[in-house]
């Protein structure tokens, strides 16, 4: 039995390998030579005019690679012969504008090179163009990724973190998909940009009984703002209440002040395991970037799939085979 578990793990890595040895930095040279530009292009205006996009996109392309790799399965849009991972209870959340962007990215491609560029690729560079734009690095993404046969909301639970996570539970479920702890703390910085909704940490504001590791003006705040959240769900707060719309380091100075949003951020500071590292970041941006731009690259390659393996989709939300 062991045996036959090891050669199983064997195999997986080596198909993970040999598709990773499939991308490159120059994959659509002389297919599509100005691919990159053109999705520069469609996302950058995506996020002038909705400065949400940038934090959505990233939020969407997280959710994409951690359940089944990065193979854009979770833009598919359910219908009658399946419902799939976008319309998971975790991703009802998930905003529009990051699927619009995408979907603005993917037509332009068509009509220059049609059938060419995959929607995975799309929302990998996408989410890299974004983080630059609002003040993030800038990191080299290769390209080759193929689309998903495959997107069921029933692979999704167990495969995102939530909110209300400890830190043990978040360590698990990174460490399971081959992250460190550091990584996981990196990737955390994303929530430097984005916003939250009530729901998610209303647990920690609720009634008298106030979180003590918030700051008591900002727990306030927070009460205020999400008042009538639970007759309307849209109400959110930003995750970084200081420079929401910048991506910097300000989240993890954010943590020591009492001024952590979720419940899982901000037991990052209280465990020794990741404690550390959120004062590293704290104090050192150029640490953080730099060990976020290796995290975000990891990420970019994390199951992705390869020759037969996926398909370049036709439009982003619908397999090429609409029975699939």
């Amino acid at each position: 039995m062991a045996a036959a578990i090891t050669s199983t793990l064997i195999l997986l890595i080596l198909l993970s390998t040999t598709s990773e040895a499939k991308l490159s930095l120059d994959y659509y040279k002389t297919t599509c030579p100005k691919a990159l530009d053109i999705i520069s292009s469609a996302v950058v205006n995506k996020q002038i005019n909705n400065p949400t996009t940038a934090a959505a996109t990233v939020r969407l392309f997280f959710h994409d690679c951690f359940v089944g790799g990065c193979d854009a399965s979770v833009l598919i849009t359910s219908n009658s012969f399946n419902r799939a991972e976008r319309d998971a209870d975790i991703n009802l959340s998930l905003p529009g504008d990051a699927f619009d962007g995408i979907v603005r990215a993917k037509s332009a491609l068509e009509l220059s090179c049609p059938g060419i560029v995959s929607c995975a690729d799309i929302l990998a560079v996408a989410a890299r163009d974004l983080i630059s734009m609002v003040g993030g690095p800038f990191y080299p993404v290769r390209l080759g990724r193929k689309d998903s046969f495959i997107s069921k909301s029933t692979l999704v639970e167990g495969n995102l973190p939530r909110p209300t996570m400890s830190v043990p539970q978040m360590i698990d479920l990174f460490s399971k998909k081959g992250f460190t702890v550091q990584e996981m703390v990196a990737l955390s910085g994303a929530h430097t940009i984005g916003f939250s909704h009530c729901k998610e940490f209303a647990a920690r504001i609720n009634g008298s009984v106030v979180s003590p590791s918030l700051n008591p003006r900002y727990a306030e705040g927070l009460k205020k703002a999400c008042a009538n959240y639970k007759s309307d769900s849209t109400i959110a707060v930003f995750n970084d209440v200081m420079t929401p719309n910048k991506f910097d380091n300000m989240y993890f100075q954010n943590l020591p002040r009492g001024l952590g949003l979720l419940a899982s951020d901000e037991g990052m500071l209280s465990d020794p395991r990741t404690a550390s590292f959120v004062r590293l970041y704290a104090m050192n941006q150029t640490a953080f970037f730099d060990d976020f731009v290796h995290a975000m690259q990891k990420l970019s390659v994390y199951g992705v799939k390869t020759g037969r393996r996926g398909e370049v989709r036709r439009r982003c939300d619908e397999f090429n085979n609409l029975t699939t």
